[in-house]
């Protein structure tokens, strides 16, 4: 990567004129350098490159130069380079124990305090990189992605990091290219490698490693066969192409995290006013130009170096090869070159306290206790940035986001978009400011990265089997279910009160009803009670009128007038179960319908009996008769109705009605009813209802053939006939309605039952009273 060493030595170049131009700082001493040459080997992606100084030494990353006894070596970027550091130490004779200072990105194994006792990282830990890297995607809704690493430590650690915080955020991973480091293994997968992400649906691609890899070759390799994808990556990979770099037109767009830090403003101005002839020992424009060119593609400039002017040279360079604001590599050059100031300051003054000011020139060389100065040292640099070199105490970054603006001639410019903090709360952590983001596609339309596209509010997800959990179906939420947001995994049931629209994507609330006079249904019924109440009472009235002929006086006028009563209030007692429900009016509805509908049946009964009696007690040679002279069956009406009311107790006491609602029945509406309580007391009353008939039935079956003019048991048995099939019909059909239509049905079943009573038994009397009044006479009775 011979292009960032010259943006290293730059950086460096910088550092020092601001040290040695500051009086607070190394008073009275000049901290210098010595550049030597690198070398740079085109048949490998090796890069040998250069050294420096005579009192702080840099290596890059294999190539070391003559130390002084103080010297302080600088190592990187690679963090195999400081590895191996000790070793190329002893190779060049220097086995006692040096400090090295790393500016290359965080790596755990350098922190390895057994292992490199004597060794500094200048770059803050990646510790939130992949969380980072999530928040962006979260931000753009991007949950298909691709990740390509290199086959190392370092790659395999961030792969299990970043999955984790993508199985956290439902975010999926397309596909994984391992890229191994070995180049012939490479070469010989590197067909699958991108038949992996062109075929892939995930138009974003995460790249993690290293440059000056087989990854950068693979990269390289992609942009030649023109893939288009949107790379999410480090700052390792934010150089600023040429045209000799990646073709950058064809990629959607690139986001780069960088290690956050304050612009260094003088740093531009450094780079446009540098004179390396200023520089004594040994760093020409030449020398820095040949480093840039010996690896290029284009020996023709190396050709042509002798003939160009230095301003000329200079003014291509940074025209064409690197971004005028540090990088977080050049960053940590120039923080390390601050921390080896500190030290030698720090070191300068505990020997000037000990020894006085006329030692100073030697006390410069014993450099034995530099090591333990340099792992307290502790500063703000000249931009406001607080610098720990103590490695137990290394914070996590916090990441600038860059994206690209495209110029014409291929130009491109880096722009922060973006911020990201650890120390900030989740929702905070992340800002983007999508003004600041040039799409590739011209607008600001943010392109898609999904398996499956979002589910749409009313839908839920319904995951495809043996597919990754970001590909799935949608459904639509069942019944009064909802979902009332996008890309929801399961729908919410409505509560109670409320009910799902036709969208299924809000609950809206539910209309309270009930059986109410207003309805039609309601309506109609309370008609209907109120008619034939209207109707018993007339009939009652026909029968008070001609109280004393013959068609009243058969059977028992005393019991048609009970009956009568009875069927009218059966009629009035179905209007309690139209209307707003109340606690009164639930147990009277129930408790009222039952005593009534005894009473009614129990009178049939006795009527029954009586006809019975009358053609078969008071036959001749027959003892019974006492039966029907001393009112012995008048009692059957009181009996019938007391044990009745026995049952009611029972129910209120255990039981009792009460009102309820139902929130089920009817679509979006709650009804307001009466619950019985007791289901089965209240099963119980009506089967002793329906023995009474089933008795009164089988009494007037027997006695429907006696001979009598007014005999009217042909009447009461049709009657009871028609009263059990309204309740046996009711007791089907009041199981499978719901809501108010099992009270109207009750309704219906009570003035059905009522009216069947009122019919059967009455009407043909009262068709005789009035319309064959002839028929009714005592004359006519005593003719035949």
């Amino acid at each position: 990567m011979p292009i960032k060493i010259y943006e290293f030595v730059l950086a460096m170049l910088f550092a020092i004129e601001e040290i040695n131009r500051n009086p607070d700082l190394l008073p009275n001493v000049t901290l210098s350098f010595t550049l030597f040459g690198a070398h740079c080997d085109s048949t490998t992606t090796e890069v040998n490159s250069l050294n420096l100084f005579s009192k702080y030494e840099l290596i890059n990353p294999n190539y070391i130069c003559a130390m002084s006894s103080c010297d302080v070596i600088l190592t990187g970027p690679s963090w195999t380079a400081s590895t191996k550091i000790g070793t190329l130490l002893w190779l060049f004779n220097y086995p006692q124990p040096k400090t090295s200072i790393t500016y290359g990105p965080f790596h755990p194994i350098l922190s390895d305090y057994d292992r490199f006792p004597h060794l500094y990282q200048m770059a803050p830990r990646d510790t939130y990189l992949p969380l980072a890297m999530v928040s962006l995607l979260l931000h753009f809704k991007w949950t298909w992605v691709g990740l390509v690493i290199t086959d190392d430590d370092q790659g395999v650690q961030f792969f299990s990091n970043l999955r984790q915080e993508m199985h956290r955020n439902e975010i999926c991973l397309a596909f994984v290219n391992v890229i191994p480091v070995n180049m012939q293994v490479y070469i010989m997968r590197a067909e699958t490698y991108y038949n992996q992400i062109v075929t892939s649906s995930a138009k974003v691609v995460i790249i993690y490693g290293e440059k000056n890899s087989t990854l950068e070759v693979s990269f390289r390799r992609w942009e030649c066969l023109g893939t288009q994808r949107i790379w999410v990556t480090t700052s390792k990979w934010n150089t600023l192409t040429r045209k000799r770099d990646f073709n950058l037109d064809l990629y959607l767009n690139t986001f780069i995290f960088s290690h956050h830090h304050h612009e260094i403003s003088s740093f531009k101005n450094f780079i446009q006013t540098v004179n390396f002839s200023t520089y004594p020992n040994g760093i020409t424009l030449k020398q820095l130009s040949w480093m840039y060119f010996n690896c290029s593609t284009s020996i023709s400039y190396c050709k042509t170096m002798n003939n160009c002017s230095s301003n000329t040279i200079l003014e291509w360079l940074l025209q064409h090869s690197f971004d005028m604001s540090m990088n977080d590599d050049c960053y940590n050059i120039y923080n390390a070159a601050y921390a080896v100031a500190h030290a030698f300051h720090e070191k300068l003054i505990q020997q000037v306290d000990i020894r006085g000011m006329e030692k100073q020139t030697h006390l410069m060389h014993e450099c034995s206790q530099l090591h333990a100065i340099m792992k307290s040292i502790q500063f703000t640099n000249p931009i406001g940035d607080p610098v720990n070199m103590n490695q137990r105490e290394k914070i996590d970054a916090m990441y600038d986001i860059l994206n690209f603006w495209n110029f014409p001639q291929s130009l491109r410019i880096k722009v922060k978009i973006g911020e990201f903090s650890p120390y900030f709360t989740h929702d905070q952590q992340l800002y983007v400011s999508k003004e600041m983001i040039e799409w590739a596609t011209g607008n600001r339309q943010i392109p898609i990265s999904v398996c499956s596209m979002t589910c749409s509010p009313g839908f839920r997800k319904s995951h495809q089997e043996g597919r990754a959990a970001c590909c799935f179906d949608c459904s639509p939420c069942p019944v009064n279910e909802i979902s009332n947001a996008t890309g929801m995994d399961q729908c919410v049931k409505c509560p109670d009160e409320q009910y799902a629209n036709k969208e299924h994507n809000c609950c809206l609330p539910k209309a309270v009803t009930f059986l109410a006079y207003e309805d039609s249904l309601g309506m109609s019924l309370a008609c209907m009670a109120l008619g034939f109440s209207a109707l018993t009472t007339l009939v009652l009235g026909i029968f008070l009128k001609h109280q004393d002929t013959p068609i009243v006086k058969a059977n028992n006028r005393t019991l048609s007038y009970i009956l009568l009563i009875s069927l009218l209030f059966c009629f009035l007692c179905s209007l309690l179960f139209i209307g707003h429900p109340n606690l009164v009016t639930c147990i009277l509805q129930q408790t009222t319908f039952v005593v009534l509908f005894t009473m009614a049946v129990s009178t049939v009964l006795a009527k029954t009996i009586t006809v019975l009696l009358a053609f078969k007690i008071t036959a001749p040679g027959k003892r019974m008769r006492w039966m029907l002279v001393s009112g012995t069956l008048n009692f059957i009406i009181p009996i019938c109705t007391l044990i009745q009311l026995f049952f009611c107790g029972i129910w209120l006491g255990t039981s009792p009605p009460f009102v309820d609602t139902d929130a089920y029945s009817e679509h979006g509406h709650i009804i307001i009813m009466c619950n019985k309580g007791s289901v089965t007391v209240f099963y119980c009353v009506l089967g002793y209802i329906t023995s009474l008939a089933l008795v009164s039935f089988t009494v007037a079956f027997l006695a429907r053939k006696l001979p009598d003019t007014f005999n009217e048991a042909k009447f009461l048995t049709f009657s009871m006939l028609v009263f059990c099939s309204v309740w046996v019909t009711f007791l089907l059909v009041y199981q499978s309605t719901r809501g108010k239509f099992m009270v109207a049905v009750e309704v219906f079943s009570i003035l059905a039952s009522s009216a069947g009573l009122l019919g059967c038994i009455f009407v043909p009397k009262c068709y005789i009273i009035l319309f064959r009044p002839s028929v009714n006479s005592l004359q006519m009775f005593k003719n035949k």
